[in-house]
């Protein structure tokens, strides 16, 4: 690494690598941040390539030759940016190099329709050429403005074990083989995200927020001064404003208070990504592409907001079962198997309420898992429900979470007394609620009819006046 003294990572993301614009914006905030500062910059795939490239070899195992039409697409879509970026009059280093890429993408796909199998290693392996086009395509750019970017290649340094589309990273090397490969470049690095390689350099791949993942190893292993997540929104609001046109940008968030917003649907961070750095407590900042200058939200361990708390989340297209019966009261195992019976279901439970007094409790699914969890619910209580001991569970469609997320509930009285008195007010009808001990979570269950009065009315409760200001 070089002199400068603060350093930066930065991780954009699809939307904001989508076109031939969007990543001469990018080249634009990279170059104005490496005039000052160490940068490392992580991008993903350009929006909706990996899609595509996974459709493709799911085409190519079922011997769908679409699949050729596919990489064609996407080939085009790819050199089209290019020949936007540099003119189509200029034969550039990069074209050869895109179209060199998508000639072994092309060879690898036709070796999955020979044999009819696309095994997840073979997935990872096609999965991981989004990010791999997209860094060469930025790093053409930045040379075309007189920087040296140096390219990491992060199969070189990120090393997981052999568990393909979400594998496990060995951190303590990795970090180490990172700290290396940075210290190589200039000021000015990047990394393609998402993708990464077992110890004998077989591809594997992240999983999910994989160049999420990325970033947080990359600015783990420099020991960054701050990761920025450059994405197309502001930052994050205060609420969903497709529904509350009042939400407003939320400057500061503890990691805690971001990882519960991400839980409930808000556009924030995956939780899993950041540990890194939160192990470090190392600020996260939440930036948009399209507003550089604009200050985003902050996310630190020890944030502060003037109120009582931080956001309003919520999930829609929700279902609840509720199991209840006198033969539920006092019987020991009988919760072991309801998740017995839902683990069978694979379903996943996100929310549960369940009275002290033992006799119902609700359980509450994304709606495409709920039948399933239904029919093994009614599955393993079988004799309890013929002999009246237990109700047929009832489903109930059509519901929508709701969740108050913040650090300053902790402790405060009042909070769920404005929170319900409020929907009292506004004649919500609550179905369930549920509240963690941590006190930074009020959860709730609504009708998904009365998804924007919900979310307005508790918006209005907590933000439009003096009330909602922590003391």
């Amino acid at each position: 690494m070089n002199d400068r003294e603060h350093i930066v990572v930065m991780k954009f993301g699809g939307s904001s690598v989508a076109d031939a614009s969007c990543i001469s914006r990018v080249a634009d905030i990279v170059v104005g941040r490496h005039d000052t500062d160490t940068v490392c910059v992580v991008v993903s795939a350009m929006k909706g390539t990996t899609d595509m490239l996974l459709d493709a070899a799911v085409q190519a195992e079922r011997g769908d030759r679409s699949y050729i039409e596919t990489i064609a697409t996407i080939e085009q879509r790819h050199c089209e940016t290019v020949n936007t970026l540099h003119g189509e009059t200029v034969s550039t280093p990069v074209l050869d190099t895109v179209t060199t890429m998508f000639q072994e993408l092309k060879g690898i796909l036709h070796g999955v329709e020979l044999v009819r199998e696309c095994t997840d290693r073979t997935a990872d392996l096609i999965a991981g050429f989004g990010e791999l086009l997209s860094i060469r395509i930025l790093e053409s750019v930045l040379l075309g403005r007189r920087c040296h970017p140096h390219v990491i290649d992060p199969r070189t340094c990120i090393v997981t074990d052999q568990r393909h589309r979400n594998a496990r990273v060995n951190r303590p090397v990795t970090y180490e083989r990172l700290r290396q490969c940075v210290e190589a470049a200039d000021g000015l690095c990047l990394v393609p995200g998402f993708i990464a390689a077992t110890v004998d350099g077989i591809t594997t791949t992240l999983g999910r927020n994989g160049s999420d993942y990325t970033a947080s190893l990359v600015a783990a292993a420099i020991h960054a001064d701050e990761l920025e997540i450059w994405t197309d929104v502001d930052g994050v609001l205060s609420a969903d404003p497709r529904f509350v046109p009042d939400a407003f940008l939320v400057p500061e968030l503890t990691f805690a208070e971001a990882a519960e917003l991400s839980y409930f649907g808000a556009e924030v961070l995956h939780p899993s990504t950041m540990v890194p750095v939160v192990e470090l407590d190392i600020p996260v900042r939440i930036r948009n592409t399209w507003n550089p200058t604009g200050g985003g939200t902050l996310i630190t361990a020890r944030a502060q907001s003037p109120f009582e708390i931080a956001g309003i989340a919520s999930i829609d297209n929700v279902a609840i079962i509720n199991v209840e019966g006198s033969g539920m009261v006092g019987i020991p195992g009988i919760a072991a198997r309801l998740f017995t019976a839902i683990a069978r279901a694979q379903a996943n439970i996100i929310m549960i309420s369940q009275a002290s007094s033992e006799h119902t409790v609700c359980l509450c699914f994304r709606s495409d898992d709920a039948m399933q969890a239904l029919q093994e619910l009614e599955r393993e209580f079988a004799s309890e429900i013929v002999s009246g001991e237990i109700e047929r569970p009832q489903l109930q469609t059509g519901m929508e979470i709701v969740a108050i997320i913040g650090e300053a509930m902790r402790g405060h009285p009042g909070i769920s007394g404005r929170l319900f008195q409020a929907l009292g007010d506004a004649q919500v009808s609550v179905h369930a609620i549920a509240q963690g001990s941590s006190e930074r979570n009020i959860s709730f269950i609504v009708s998904d009819t009365e998804r924007e009065r919900t979310l307005r009315t508790v918006h209005g409760a907590f933000f439009s006046s003096s009330e909602g200001k922590a003391s």
